[in-house]
């Protein structure tokens, strides 16, 4: 089992993560962990028809996911795994999803969100987040939007 990478990015499976991501990483796996949309049958199903069928696809809940890479169930595969927010990356890492790199990629602007860049928005609650993980967790994090970018530390996009 190997996470080739773990990233969040609001939109989830998308163009970007299928065209740039997943070749640039040999993924043979892209998985979803996000307990809101475990729940939402239309949006799963939506984002897993856009997949190759090349390309195998687990949407589930944090608690799901993190027991099924425990399991074994990903053992052989590259796994892209994709987090919706800072949160669903910071409770998926303490259950056990065994990743030690987190790529910034979307997180979308909203109320009370400090824009950082074109493609990053963080609250407190986020740099919260990003801080346990970076600290508490031992997780490098860097910001890149696609493969040909240069990644940058996350920090450096405070101001």
């Amino acid at each position: 089992m190997a996470v080739v990478l773990a990233r969040i990015d609001n939109r989830l499976i998308h163009g970007q993560v299928l065209e740039a991501w997943v070749p640039h990483t040999r993924a043979d796996c892209v998985v979803v962990a996000n307990d809101r949309l475990a729940g939402d049958r239309l949006r799963r199903t939506m984002m897993t028809a856009c997949v190759p069928s090349c390309i195998t696809v687990r949407i589930d809940g944090l608690e799901e996911v993190a027991s099924a890479f425990a399991r074994g169930e990903f053992e052989g595969r590259r796994v892209l795994v994709l987090f919706e927010n800072s949160s669903d990356a910071l409770v998926a890492h303490r259950l056990g999803l065994p990743f030690d790199q987190l790529n910034l990629g979307n997180m979308h602007a909203g109320e009370g969100k400090m824009r950082c860049s074109c493609t990053i928005a963080l609250d407190n609650g986020d740099i919260a987040n990003l801080e346990a993980l970076e600290t508490e967790e031992g997780v490098k994090i860097l910001s890149q939007c696609v493969p040909g970018d240069r990644a940058r530390p996350w920090r450096k996009l405070l101001r």
